[in-house]
This record gives C-alpha cells, sequence and structure tokens, in this order.
C-alpha cells in the first residue's frame, strides 16, 4: 500500500467525506455481499490456473475498508504519491479556488516545479501540507473550545443581537 496517498484519517476518502454516490440496486447488493464476503474471511487470489494465494494483510485490509465506504455510498478517490497534479486538481482537492492554491505555491508552503510554463505538484506533497493544515486546524478548535470550557461560557444561553 505504499503507493496509497493518505487524506485524513483513511487514504481512500475524497475531500468531502460524506459525500454519497448514487448505486444501482443490483450493485449495492453485489457491494454488500463481497464487503460481508470480507468480513467473513481471508480473502485469496485465484490464478487462472486455479491456485490459490492468500492476500497479503495490508492489501486485505486496504479492500476492506474500500468496499466498505463503497458500501455506505462514500466516494473513493486513489491517487499515487507520485502523481503530478495541475493547479486545479490540486486546489480541487483541498478545496480552495486555483488562485488561493497558487499563492500557497508561490509563498512556499506546498513544493511544486514547472513543466514548461505550467506547475506540477506531487500529490504526496499536497498531501502532506493538507494533513499540516488541518491537523493545525484542529488544534485551534481543540484550544478555543477548551478555553471557552474553561470560562464557563458553554452553560450560558447565548445572548440575542437585538437585546440592545
Amino acid at each position: 500500500m505504499s503507493d496509497a496517498t493518505v487524506q485524513d484519517e483513511s487514504p481512500l476518502l475524497g475531500p468531502d467525506k460524506e459525500q454519497r454516490v448514487p448505486i444501482l440496486d443490483t450493485d449495492r447488493t453485489e457491494i454488500e455481499q463481497l464487503y460481508e464476503a470480507f468480513r467473513r474471511g481471508k480473502a485469496k487470489l485465484v490464478s487462472p490456473s486455479g491456485e490459490a494465494r492468500l492476500l497479503p494483510e495490508s492489501l486485505y485490509s486496504f479492500l476492506v475498508e474500500l468496499i466498505g465506504l463503497l458500501n455506505e455510498g462514500k466516494s473513493v478517490m486513489i491517487v499515487q504519491n507520485q502523481a503530478k497534479l495541475t493547479t486545479m486538481e490540486a486546489a480541487s482537492l483541498l478545496g480552495v479556488s486555483r488562485q488561493f492554491l497558487v499563492n500557497l505555491l508561490e509563498k512556499g508552503e506546498i513544493p511544486y516545479h514547472l513543466v514548461g510554463t505550467h506547475r506540477r505538484i506531487y500529490a504526496q506533497d499536497l498531501f502532506q501540507y493538507k494533513a499540516k493544515r488541518d491537523g493545525y486546524r484542529h488544534k485551534v478548535v481543540r484550544e478555543l473550545a477548551q478555553a471557552e470550557a474553561k470560562e464557563g461560557l458553554y452553560d450560558r444561553e447565548p445572548s440575542s443581537v437585538d437585546e440592545d
């Protein structure tokens, strides 16, 4: 699984973790059956000659997670670490505008290289930035919540703007 890139907690989820994808009923049934089969026991690869081999644990775990997400109707994206992304693709994965991403690149926040006059970003560099950004955001929100709890702000009723 060294070619899979980790995004947030799961390497399989796209930028919008709650995005649902419509699945045909026949496909849903097959996905559910496949998911249950994977959950019950070790999957095997069977060659055309009939030789069966157990899947390596890392591949097995990856497939269980992949099929589980599909079973929940979530979208899944698999990107190789060395994939080269355009600025539009990278901006879309971060959920920002292309211009905002270009500004990050110009500030040196995310490494990039030029192909002719076009910027390209390695997926692994983009996801490292995203993990750092998301970690910082979680830390700030956690600290804010702790400070508000310490000051007793969670027990207060919100004041109305019209009370002045």
